[in-house]
C-alpha cells in the first residue's frame, strides 16, 4: 500500500464529525471538515502552520471542533449536503482568500462521470504526489457501501493487485477503511459526485 503519513487527533486516524456539538456539524458537516482535514495534513506536510490556527504539534478533539466551526460559514453544511464538488472548489477557495492563506495548489473538480482508468490514473498522481483527495460519492448500488454514500471523506492510500483492481486507504470518522476504487467508482447512477485535485499552480514542481 502505498499510503501518505496522514495525522492523528487525540490518537484517532484524522478528524470525526461525531465529535461536533453543534447540531448542523454532527449532522452534515462532512465537507467542511475534509477541507479541514486537508489543511491540516498539507499544513504537517508542507510545513506550514498558517494554515492551521492551533498547535500544530499536537492537533486535539477540541481545536479540531473549533477549525470546523471556522470552516462552517463557507463550506456550510445544506439541507442535501454539499453534493456539487464546484461548491466545494469555491467556497474553499474563498475561505483561503478571506484568511490570506497563500495555499500553493489549484483546487480542480474532477467528475464521477470520467472513466475508471484515468481516476486511477489521477489518485496515483495525487497519492504518489504527497496530497490527499478529498472524495464525493453520492448515491452507490452496492449496499456495502451504503456507509459511504451521500458522504465527503479522505483517499490517503491506494494499492494495486496483480488483477488490476485498486484498493483505495479511506479516511472517515477518525478510522482507516480499505475499499476497492473500483467499485467505489463505478456507482450505477447517473447523478455523481467525483474527486477534488490538488495539483501544483504553474511554475511549480
Amino acid at each position: 500500500m502505498n499510503e501518505l503519513s496522514y495525522f492523528s487527533v487525540d490518537g484517532a486516524y484524522g478528524g470525526n464529525q461525531d465529535w461536533h456539538t453543534n447540531l448542523v456539524m454532527h449532522m452534515g458537516g462532512c465537507a467542511a471538515l475534509v477541507a479541514c482535514d486537508s489543511l491540516i495534513y498539507f499544513a504537517k506536510h508542507l510545513a506550514r502552520a498558517d494554515f492551521y490556527p492551533f498547535d500544530l504539534k499536537q492537533v486535539t478533539k477540541e481545536d479540531y471542533k473549533a477549525f470546523g466551526m471556522l470552516m462552517k460559514p463557507y463550506i456550510s453544511p445544506r439541507i442535501h449536503g454539499v453534493k456539487k464538488l464546484a461548491w466545494y472548489k469555491e467556497e474553499l477557495e474563498q475561505y483561503l482568500t478571506d484568511y490570506g492563506i497563500a495555499f500553493p495548489y489549484r483546487i480542480k473538480e474532477f467528475s464521477g462521470d470520467n472513466e475508471l482508468s484515468l481516476a486511477k490514473e489521477r489518485v496515483r498522481r495525487q497519492i504518489d504526489g504527497g496530497k490527499v483527495v478529498p472524495f464525493l460519492l453520492l448515491k452507490h448500488q452496492q449496499k456495502s457501501l451504503s456507509f459511504f454514500t451521500w458522504h465527503w471523506f479522505l483517499l490517503t492510500g491506494y494499492e494495486e493487485e496483480k488483477s488490476g483492481e485498486m484498493q483505495v486507504t479511506v479516511a472517515t470518522y477518525a478510522k482507516k477503511h480499505t475499499i476497492s476504487f473500483d467499485q467505489l467508482w463505478e456507482t450505477g447512477y447517473e447523478e455523481k459526485g467525483g474527486m477534488i485535485l490538488y495539483e501544483e499552480k504553474e511554475g511549480k514542481v
